[in-house]
């Protein structure tokens, strides 16, 4: 059923401001071209189709298929993302891309827990399996230039994107709702796939979704929000999932000052900072500080002792400015649901490996204040305010 059958009158629906504006913009702005959207069939990458196709767009539903099986990003989300095509009146395309999935994710999360490191795998996909092979995709089959995802964050586009001048750069943003912001994992994005790119619920809370998913009264406003990393939603557990590629290995699980506390059946089920679950006891709180893969170790130690003044940083992406030649102030994300933290940034000379990836760029992070569970593996994500620096994975720690 067409979406003109649900619109209704201004006047005669509560609209919140940030959804006005975004439709706003997509009418004015954008005027009124083709674009593929991204559904994975659930509420955010509904509405923003939704609000595509009312701001005139002529839009096409691409979903991506990445894993075999039962799970919202698989068997589930391809039903609910075609139900959300024939409810729009728009075609719904899908591709495949599990093999590049299996390729590009599934061996580097197993290659990094067995490296005793905690992979990120959400950026990395998006730069490699989702932004890049859908624009590219939707360009070769429909002739079609530009992308928009339910993503929750913002573009600033720049007037002309080339030079090294910063403002002539797109500059990737915030999305206004601080609780649901996911441009932490947007950080790897290239200034091409930027330039592609739209983000339509940026200016949208979670709420504000929810509200207009239920005007439109799209299939997908009600629906539960997936709270797992994909392949723990996929497989139950993350646990569930490494034991399918990582048989046990027991190993020690050591004190900082080096006395035996126990052992573990695995590192690839720890993680720098976990404090339950590490079968071992002490006269205080103990947290993992360390893991030694070419030893088989955990290391532990009590809070007070984990803190750590730097790190190091490579594989950096410079989004929204020029790599810096100098030491520059900035603020820092080490984890999703981290607070940004002060830092001092020194580029430093690149590993061997990051320069065989082509991503050269590396630095050394100074915290103004000594931080709690910086793991390898995950992301550092550099701000000024609203606006996303850069970003690159975190090497190494220094915590012994």
């Amino acid at each position: 059923m067409p979406i003109t059958s649900y619109k209704k009158n201004d006047q005669q629906r509560m609209s919140s401001i940030g959804y006005i504006k975004a439709l706003s913009e997509l009418k004015e702005k954008h005027g009124q071209g083709k674009i593929a959207v991204g559904l994975s069939g659930g509420v955010d990458s509904s509405l923003t189709a939704a609000l595509l196709v009312e701001a005139g767009w002529e839009v096409h539903g691409l979903t991506l298929w990445l894993m075999s099986g039962k799970g919202s990003c698989c068997s589930d989300g391809l039903i609910d993302a075609a139900g959300i095509c024939e409810q729009l009146n728009i075609p719904h395309h899908v591709l495949d891309g599990r093999s590049n999935f299996n390729k590009e994710i599934i061996e580097s999360i197993v290659n990094g827990y067995k490296d005793g490191i905690t992979p990120l795998p959400c950026s990395k996909c998006n730069r490699l399996v989702k932004f890049s092979p859908m624009i590219n995709w939707a360009k070769n089959n429909l002739a079609v230039e530009r992308i928009a995802t339910g993503h929750y964050a913002r573009i600033k586009y720049a007037e002309s994107s080339s030079g090294n001048d910063s403002s002539q750069r797109h500059q990737l943003l915030r999305g206004i709702d601080s609780n649901k912001d996911q441009s932490y994992f947007l950080y790897d994005l290239s200034q091409d796939v930027l330039s592609k790119t739209i983000f339509p619920l940026g200016e949208l809370t979670k709420t504000d979704t929810r509200h207009e998913a239920n005007q439109y009264k799209l299939r997908t406003a009600n629906k539960p929000e997936s709270q797992d990393l994909c392949l723990a939603e996929h497989h139950g557990s993350m646990k569930a999932f490494l034991e399918n590629y990582l048989p046990p290995k027991k190993g020690k699980i050591i004190h900082k000052n080096g006395l035996l506390l126990g052992e573990h059946e695995g590192i690839q089920h720890f993680t720098v900072g976990q404090r339950k679950g590490l079968g071992v006891s002490w006269e205080e709180p103990l947290h993992v500080i360390a893991i030694e893969a070419s030893e088989n170790k955990v290391i532990v130690a009590p809070r007070s002792e984990a803190g750590q003044s730097q790190c190091e940083v490579g594989e950096i992406n410079w989004v929204s400015i020029p790599a810096p030649i100098e030491p520059i102030l900035l603020e820092v994300q080490v984890r999703y649901r981290s607070k940004p933290i002060i830092a001092r940034l020194i580029p430093i000379e690149p590993l061997e490996k990051d320069k065989k990836a082509q991503r050269p760029n590396r630095c050394l992070l100074e915290f103004k204040d000594e931080q709690f569970s910086i793991s390898p593996g995950q992301a550092a994500v550099f701000y000024s305010g609203e606006v996303v620096l850069g970003g690159g994975i975190i090497q190494s720690n220094n915590n012994l």
